[in-house]
């Protein structure tokens, strides 16, 4: 029930309803906790009758009572059957170290549970904490589930005033809160154990910006990126954690008079745009630092062509860059630019993953990336300096590459911008995109899901939109040798810089990729097939059918001595939404169905 003004919250107490009222934090209508459901009507005949008493409820152990305190400590080492970050480690492995369900039982797993979500696009990886878990629906609806059992323990739903929904692909447990951001550019910080409002900030104006990639919380700190194609560009936020307060703010795009600030062509910053940072960072508590990847210009007309001014530069920092910052000051430590002038929109947004690997002969604790073109790059953690590339082969945009300092040759063929049309590849859905990788510590492997294509850079005709402001738009297309297989997964050995395996398919690949100890991947693609395959082959050990398209990442999570490997899914977000023309034979629901599936290995 919603009363203007009012947030009435509910938690179930050993089968009791426990009803709570506090003042909305500000005058939109909230709703927290089963109270928040609709009952619905009563069927015929009047419902229960009034002469009758029902037995009581059979009381179930309620794990909202077992919660505890995400402190820093369990972030930095978080126990082997909780999910608590967006890839289960500050270190962004998105590994998990159970192994209960391995290669020789995945083929008994089954469903333990699902659950509904709201309709529509669904890209949330969720949190598990204590045998409660977080997660994410469309029109910003924050539900706790159990773990184990999939039942509601309380709900928040924000009723958006502004703008229109957005997805999020991940949310932050820090303290006894939980951190979610909303499709209105606020930040709210929500009780674990009754999904009540502590604090609710106001990120941004959400006419000019949008969230989609979720918090990072280290610290004392909640640090959020935001994107949007507002003047003078993007930036991160670092609120606190205790009381929402703005502690810094880091502008992803260069500003004028500081260092890359006449990296612009020579632009006033109100005709720079761009810079998005809508994927999560990662963190390194030794170094002290946050690792965040930026995204590409909107508007690449103005940078195609340098102009002819002493110490201007078209590169367009910190565009397709990866910015290491102190959590505590707000102050970049380093940079890396992978690709200057990025005139195809093939950013380098995604994962930052921290990785120990040996350079020339030396450990080094790298921090490893892919934009789309699906080149890996490694650089020092601790200072930025380049260390190396893999190129994986799905691209003809980046020619050579600088063995010393990771700088690119462009092909001069596929820039736009001379009336002619250009073959690039991949297409700007990316052959890497925001989709993450799992990476096996133990075995120095990679694991990442790929999607092969390419697409057309056509010159507009006068009056038409152009997807770039050199003029042209984009159209997918299969890479010239296609044989009609665009899904991919890889494994990669990042000690050697070797492909250990890969797999190909019809379909393309639309889910991150989860490995575990007991020697398990699991992904999925936009059939609706969701698989477990070994990790030293890429055989299908196991495979389910969905009720509609995959498009986040899986997770696997532990509950009294049981593993449990989650997935969600929910059709419409960008990265589906790319494919459709390669695959018309592929037939799914025409009406969204969002929602969660847990599976277990049979008793």
């Amino acid at each position: 029930m919603t009363v203007r003004g009012l947030v009435l919250g509910g938690t179930i107490l050993a089968g009791a309803l426990v009803i709570a009222i506090q003042p909305a934090p500000n005058a939109q209508a909230q709703e927290s906790g089963p109270a928040g459901l609709r009952t619905p009507p009563p069927g015929p005949g009047g419902g229960l009758s009034p002469y009758a008493s029902l037995p009581a409820a059979p009381k179930a152990a309620n794990p909202l009572n077992r919660l505890t305190a995400v402190t820093d400590d369990k972030l930095m080492h978080p126990a082997d059957g909780e999910w608590l970050t967006w890839r289960r480690t500050y270190d962004d492995w998105g590994f998990s170290p159970l192994r209960q369900i391995n290669r020789g039982n995945a083929g008994s797993l089954r469903v333990a549970w699902s659950w509904s979500l709201p309709p529509g696009p669904n890209e949330m990886t969720p949190l598990v904490h204590d045998g409660v878990l977080f997660v994410f629906g469309y029109g910003d609806r924050v539900q706790a589930l159990d773990a184990a059992s999939g039942d509601l323990l309380w709900q928040y739903s924000r009723q958006l005033q502004t703008g229109q929904p957005s997805v999020k692909r991940n949310l932050a447990l820090y303290g006894d809160r939980l951190y979610v951001p909303t499709s209105d550019a606020h930040m709210v910080a929500l009780d674990i154990k009754t999904g009540r409002v502590v604090w609710d900030h106001t990120i941004a104006d959400s006419k000019e910006f949008n969230i989609t990639g979720g918090p990072l919380a280290a610290k004392g700190k909640i640090m959020q990126g935001v994107g949007g194609r507002a003047p003078g560009g993007n930036f991160i936020v670092a609120l606190d954690a205790r009381t929402g307060e703005e502690a810094w703010r880091f502008h992803t795009i260069a500003q004028p008079g500081e260092p890359g600030g006449n990296s612009w062509n020579g632009l006033p910053l109100e005709k720079r745009n761009g810079a998005s940072a809508w994927t999560a960072g990662s963190y390194d508590p030794d170094l002290n630092l946050a690792f965040f990847g930026v995204g590409q210009t909107y508007d690449t007309g103005p940078l195609l062509k340098p102009v002819s001014q002493s110490g201007v530069t078209n590169d367009g920092l910190y565009t397709d860059s990866t910015l290491a910052i102190n959590p505590d000051t707000g102050k970049l430590a380093w940079h890396f630019q992978h690709v200057a002038n990025d005139q195809w929109d093939l950013d380098w947004v995604f994962e930052r993953q921290l990785i120990p690997l040996p350079v020339n002969g030396t450990t080094k604790k790298l921090a490893v990336t892919s934009g789309k073109m699906a080149i890996y790059e490694g650089v020092d953690a601790t200072t930025g300096k380049y260390a190396f590339s893999m190129d994986l082969g799905l691209q003809n945009v980046v020619s050579a590459i600088d063995p010393k300092t990771g700088a690119k040759t462009i092909n001069p063929k596929t820039l736009p911008g001379d009336g002619e049309t250009k073959l690039v590849c991949p297409h700007a859905g990316g052959s890497k995109n925001w989709l993450p990788g799992s990476y096996n510590g133990e075995t120095k492997t990679l694991y990442v899901s790929l999607v092969e294509s390419c697409m057309d850079l056509i010159p507009v005709k006068d009056g038409t939109r152009p997807s770039l402001s050199s003029g042209v738009r984009w159209a997918v297309r299969p890479r010239l040798d296609s044989d009609g297989q665009y899904g991919r997964v890889e494994a990669i050995n990042l000690a050697t810089q070797k492909v250990v395996w890969t797999q190909r398919q019809r379909v393309p690949i639309t889910t991150g990729v989860l490995d575990t100890a007991g020697g398990v991947v699991f992904e999925g693609s936009m059939d609706r097939w969701f698989r477990a395959r070994d990790d030293t082959s890429g055989k299908v050990l196991w495979q389910i059918r969905l009720n509609d398209v995959p498009n986040a990442a899986p997770i696997s999570y532990m509950v009294n001595g049981r593993q449990y490997v989650a997935m969600t899914v929910g059709n419409g977000g960008a990265i589906p939404s790319t494919w459709w023309p390669l695959i018309p034979d592929v037939q799914n629901p025409p009406d969204r169905s969002a929602g969660l599936w847990v599976f277990e290995l049979a008793q």
